[in-house]
Parts: C-alpha cells; structure tokens; sequence
C-alpha cells in the first residue's frame, strides 16, 4: 500500500513538473522587456579598440523635416545613463531649454561585456600598476574622432560644429582628457564628479602641457560635484581653470546640496545641458522694440497687449499675466521655461501686422489691431 502510495505521489510530482517546465519555456509567459519610445539601436565595430560598440540613439522630434541639421549630444556609459539623458532632454526641450538634438549614447556591445574592467580601459588615459585594464582612453579618443563621429555624419543630419560630449566619474575624466587633447571635437562639455585624482592628479599634468602650448579654449564646459565627494580637489581643478583665463572659455561649476557621487548626473547633466545650449544675448534697438508695442487680438475674447521695458518686451494677457519676451533676433523672440517662440510679421512698408507664435504641439498667427 504505501508503495503504491508512493508511486502515486511521484506521478504527480511528474506530472505537475512537466506542466511547470512547460511554463517557464512558454515565451508567452515572460513578460516583455522596456523599451524607451522612440530610440533605436546601432552598432559599430572599431579597428581602433578592436572593440564592438552599441550606440543608443534618440533622434528629435522633427527630424524628418529635410531643411534642418540638428546638434549631437554623445554620452558616455549609456548602459547606465541613456535613459537619464532620454528624460531630461525631453523635459528640457518641452520647457524651452534645449533646441532640436540628435542623442547618441556609447556603450560597449558583444557578449556579456564586463563594464567595470571596459571603463577603466577606455576612459583613463594612464596605465597604473595595480589595474591592468587602464589606460586606454588615447585609444577610445582616436575611435571617437575617426570611426564614431564620421560613422553618425554619415547617417544622420548632423551640424558638424555644434557636439556635446558628456561624463561622469571616469566618464568625466575622459570629457576633460578629451577637451585637452580633441579640444576643437566638441564644442560643450558636461561633466559631473570627474575622477581628477586618477594617477596622483594626471589630468593636471594635461592641462598645464596644453597651457604651454596654447592660450585658448574655445568651448563651454560645465562641471558639477556633490556636497560629499572630495569638493576640494574639484575646486582647486577649476579656479586654476579661471587663473589661467583661457580665451574662448566659458565655465560654470557647481557643488551639489545634498549629493553623493553617483547621484550628481540628473541635477547636473540637466544643468550642464540649460548652461552650454543657453542662448547669446541679443539686443535690439529700442526703436524697433517700440513698434511691436499694441494690441493683438488672438480670438474675439482673448486679446494680449505688448510694450517694452528696457530691453525686452512684456506681453500681458488675461491669463498668465505679465510674460518677458527676450530677444533672439530683431523678430524672433522666446520665452525662457517655456516651448514658445514669437516671430513678428510686417508688411511691405515695415508696419507690424502681428506675430507667428510657435508653442509645444502647434501655433497660430494673431493679428495686430492697433
């Protein structure tokens, strides 16, 4: 009896098992995997690294319009960072920070690549003696410059003059190797908690080799650290920065409340991107300021009223108040924190007729009335 029992038992056990086994191999159980909208995958293999790269990529939001170029920002440890990058470039470009942008994140492909050992190898530019990895950032630099760059102008409709290149940690050491040794490669560089003490301060030793060589530094660099990392060494890095006065530089640096050191790329990358794609002042003559001045009727119940004070124009309306108008031409003027851009119209003898105002999903033509 208890034989029986027991082959009873074990049928089940059987039974059930195979039922379970079928289960876990039914792919129709296994929920999909996340994928963020709108980004898609290429990859390139470099005969310079003699490595694969994966490349994440998020093109704008009109990209299809075949008039236009558009910026790339490149990010580096996009295995980690793309998607942080994803969403603060649309939170920025929604808000009016960030102009149309090509996003291009660098990571490493092929078979369960190992990034710890792959950072230290393309990221540092010196070999030490404990990490048999490093050192390989010459390397990465050369395939950035002669593969990577070529590869996406060959694809996209890119502005060869305006690239960003951001990092952080070692990320950030190889943006400042970068910006020393390929300073004329990117225009912006973005930076947070660098790794400045690598190799006893070796990027250091880069920037005063460059000193020597050359007194300018044509780009916008923003660097960022947080509150609890070693904040010393990252100031005394940048005010030797500032001491040297390099022509063409323009730097902010910020330390972060409250921060560690990998919690420093949101904050930072959000305010290192504001800063480096923030708009030239332009002035225009008061003169031409006065004659947008009037009422303008957007519908039969909603009427804005423009004048200028000082350099800008104040629009008021019923309700959102007083709004600054800045500046980016004579006609064009935008709105800071918001997507909304206005662009005066005139007829042929120079008399305003009213405005074109661009906002995020759309835009209307209002007309002038006195």
């Amino acid at each position: 009896m208890k034989i029986r029992a027991t082959i009873f038992i074990v049928s089940v056990f059987l039974h059930f098992g195979k039922i379970l086994f079928a289960q876990g191999n039914n792919s129709d159980l296994i929920p999909p995997q996340v994928e963020i909208a709108g980004t898609q995958l290429l990859k390139i293999h470099s005969s310079i690294v003699d490595q694969e790269y994966d490349l994440y990529i998020n093109l704008p939001r009109f990209f299809n319009d075949t008039s236009k170029t558009f910026p790339v920002i490149y990010l580096v440890d996009a295995q980690w960072d793309f998607p942080l990058l994803n969403a603060i470039y649309g939170e920025q470009y929604y808000d009016g920070f960030l102009p149309e942008a090509i996003s291009i994140g660098i990571t490493w492909g092929g078979e369960n690549p190992n990034y710890d050992d792959l950072r230290r190898r393309d990221f540092t530019p010196t070999k030490i003696r404990q990490d048999s990895f490093s050192g390989g950032a010459e390397k990465f630099l050369s395939f950035i410059k002669d593969e990577l760059i070529p590869f996406v102008d060959s694809k996209f409709k890119t502005k060869p003059d305006e690239r960003t290149l951001m990092g952080s940690s070692l990320g950030g050491l190889f943006t400042l190797y970068a910006m020393f040794n390929e300073t004329d490669l990117f225009n912006h560089y973005v930076l947070t908690s660098p790794a400045i003490g690598w190799d006893d301060g070796i990027i250091n030793s880069y920037e005063k080799k460059y000193s020597e060589e050359g007194s300018e530094i044509p780009v916008k660099l923003f660097m960022a650290i947080g509150e609890y990392e070693y904040v010393k060494g990252f100031q005394d890095f940048a005010e030797n920065l500032e001491e040297k006065n390099y022509k063409g530089l323009e730097m902010k640096t910020r330390v972060l409340d409250g921060i560690g050191h990998s919690g420093t790329k949101a904050e930072g990358y959000t305010r290192g991107l504001q800063f480096v794609f923030e708009k030239t002042p332009f002035v225009v003559n008061h003169d031409i300021l006065d004659k947008y001045s009037g009422s303008y009727q957007v519908n039969p119940s909603f009427k804005i009223i423009i004048y200028r004070d000082s350099e800008y124009l104040i629009a008021e309306t019923p309700f959102n108040g007083k709004i600054i108008l800045y500046p980016e031409s004579e006609k064009d003027f935008y709105v800071k924190g918001q997507y909304l851009r206005v662009h005066f119209k005139d007829d042929e003898s120079g008399k305003i007729t009213g405005f074109r105002v661009e906002y995020f999903g759309g835009g209307e033509t209002v007309s002038k009335i006195n």
